[in-house]
């Protein structure tokens, strides 16, 4: 089966499933991609890309939206348990924020896009800063290791009850490429300003259909874990 999409004002077909190739931008060895159109709630027609290189570890994963999208950021304050479960969907092009915790999760060139809840999305960054810490303990790295462990308290309280949790978050996800959202009553969502585009990254594996070929959309900085400070 085929569908018609338009990109850039023209329409082209794309078929249900696919394959292109590639490097692995690991080893360099010939890398196939797989493509999968579906569709979902709230989204519509979307195609799911994954590739694992059969020469090394590098594996790759996306859900691409086939409908555009103007760039965008949603945000969403923590407060109560039910905002917990609002359901997240973030793109390999997404960046995530908590600015009242200083972190800041950036896409990088072995990003996953993935579907959670906000409280997922915690545990996520925990695992992060968990390790973090650990390696900084390992280095002596002791201021590291107390931003760390005050780091995780905060996580933790919010998880347990964002109510009594002595820190108030709001959560936010920017995305240029607009394939990210946070669907919650409670959400907000607002176009990205021209400083905001200019200043995140998409980390994104990109087809060009009039080329036929992939291109990397990444910088030397992108940091594919994200940070805290």
């Amino acid at each position: 089966m085929q569908r018609r999409f338009s990109h850039s004002g023209e329409f082209f077909l794309i078929e249900d499933t696919f394959e292109t190739r590639t490097n692995c931008p690991l080893c360099q060895n010939e890398l196939v991609m797989k493509w999968q159109r579906d569709n979902i709630p709230y989204f519509g027609d979307i195609m799911y890309t994954t590739s694992i290189c059969s020469n090394c570890t590098f594996r790759f994963a996306d859900t691409l939206i086939l409908t555009g999208k103007d760039p965008v950021c949603y945000s969403l304050s923590v407060n109560t348990p039910d905002d917990l479960d609002a359901r997240v969907i973030r793109s390999t092009s997404g960046t995530i924020l908590i600015q009242e915790l200083g972190i800041m999760v950036e896409p990088g060139p072995i990003s996953e896009s993935y579907i959670t809840n906000v409280e997922g999305v915690l545990q996520r960054i925990r695992g992060v800063v968990e390790s973090a810490t650990r390696w900084s303990e390992a280095d002596c790295e002791l201021d590291k290791v107390e931003r760390g462990l005050y780091l995780l308290a905060r996580i933790d309280e919010i998880i347990e009850n964002p109510e009594t949790a002595d820190c108030k978050i709001t959560l936010e996800i920017k995305d240029p490429l607009g394939n990210s959202a946070i669907l919650s009553a409670n959400a907000k969502s607002r176009p990205l300003t021209c400083d905001e585009l200019e200043s995140l990254k998409t980390g994104m594996i990109i087809l060009d259909i009039d080329k036929d070929e992939l291109s990397h959309d990444v910088s030397d900085e992108t940091s594919p874990i994200g940070r805290f400070e």
